[in-house]
């Protein structure tokens, strides 16, 4: 009996130790977490917005063309005995490109001229027969012989201005032992070479000539916007249909090019394959960056609007296709904003609602911040190259009138 009060008295001795150690490990753990409640605002670089105009802006992919093309192709045949231009060199309207034997051209001509003083010859006895009938018909020549002496002297004439057909014929085959350059441009390399026979008329082009300044972009537009710009355009908000330069041009290294270009033509036919439509962009190209062939992308601005502008590289697409956005909120938390409406602005969302004046927009540091995450906000700028860099902070007053370090 005392035996089991002991085995008793002792568990219980030990279940008490038990559970003071539990609850003294508990203290510790409760107070760890709320340590851990208190969340550290992450750094963030913003802009703070301001209403204005600003442009309303479409960008369209395209392609570069040449605003010329002549595949130069024989228009007489014979041996090729000279080629007097350099390969992907410049030539001018003009210039001699290759010169085709023309000993046999040289000799058709004089052949040609030969047979119009042959013919001559016999016009002056033909007009004399003809002018004696005349006189004697009626007193000793019939109204037969009148008629056959001036049908013998028309056909007299007539091969003399035939003779000068030939020869005519035979002096353009001669030019054309000479081929020349139709415009000025560029020269590809030549299929031929000294020595090679060509045919006139052949299939098969010698070189080809391109005319690279001006340019010429071929763009291509969704039939879904092809009303509003046709719109734009009829009134007179496209500065290109005036005369004024409206197209701006993106190369393939994601460059602006220096020179601005103007509506040429619009294609009045939508593919009914693609449902997009053309429309051709004239470019000065005096230094040759555009090439035929070069994929590239036009802004063309359509108007302008008052709102907010939003850079594209602080916005995103949702699951849904609108336009997101992250904000510091008046309690200084990240503030997550949806756009219904945005109409493109060069690099930038054009909005007009959603925003207010003075608003901040979270440009930098968008990897590492979730809704309601506290921020520590840093005003930044957006440089002319797209890349957000810190304000510069003002100089102060005191900095400005300490002496040079000596």
């Amino acid at each position: 009996m005392i035996r089991r009060f002991l085995l008793v008295s002792s568990a219980l001795a030990i279940g008490g130790v038990l559970a003071a150690c539990s609850d003294s490990g508990k203290t510790p753990a409760a107070g760890a977490g709320g340590a851990g409640a208190a969340q550290q605002a992450a750094a963030v670089g913003v802009i703070t917005l301001k209403k204005g105009d600003f442009p309303v802006t479409t960008i369209l992919p395209g392609r570069a063309e040449a605003f010329q093309t002549a595949d130069i192709r024989p228009q007489v045949s014979g041996l090729i005995r000279d080629i007097t231009f350099r390969e992907g060199g410049e030539v001018k309207k003009g210039d001699v490109l290759y010169q085709i034997e023309d000993a046999p051209y040289v000799a058709a001509v004089a052949q040609a001229r030969a047979a119009i003083a042959k013919a001559e010859a016999s016009v002056p006895s033909a007009q004399s027969n003809f002018d004696r009938y005349q006189r004697l018909v009626g007193s000793g020549a019939t109204q037969i012989e009148l008629e056959t002496a001036r049908t013998n002297l028309l056909q007299a004439q007539a091969e003399v201005e035939s003779a000068k057909a030939a020869l005519s014929a035979a002096e353009i085959d001669l030019d054309h032992t000479k081929i020349v350059a139709p415009f000025d441009g560029v020269i590809d390399q030549t299929a031929y070479n000294v020595g090679n026979v060509v045919s006139a008329n052949q299939t098969t082009a010698l070189t080809t000539v391109r005319q690279l300044d001006p340019a010429y972009i071929l763009l291509t537009e969704s039939s879904t916007n092809l009303l509003r710009l046709r719109s734009a355009i009829a009134d007179g908000e496209i500065k290109g249909t005036r005369g004024n330069d409206a197209f701006r041009l993106i190369l393939e290294n994601g460059k602006e090019y220096g020179e601005k270009g103007t509506l040429d033509m619009s294609k009045s036919v939508v593919s009914e394959t693609t449902g997009t439509f053309t429309i051709r962009v004239r470019f000065p190209n005096p230094e040759r960056i555009i090439l035929p062939g070069m994929y590239v992308r036009a802004t063309l601005e359509l108007g302008s609007e008052n709102g907010f502008a939003l850079p594209q590289l602080a916005t995103s697409r949702n699951a849904n296709g609108e336009l997101s956005a992250q904000f510091v909120s008046a309690d200084g938390k990240v503030e997550n904003r949806i756009f219904e409406n945005a109409s493109p602005s060069n690099n930038a969302w054009l909005v007009t609602e959603g925003v207010n004046d003075g608003d901040q927009l979270i440009v930098s540091g968008l990897q590492s911040i979730t809704a309601g995450m506290p921020v520590k906000p840093t005003e930044m700028k957006i440089n002319d190259k797209g890349i957000v860099v810190p304000v510069a902070p003002p100089a102060a007053a005191g900095d400005a009138q300490k002496p040079a370090a000596k």
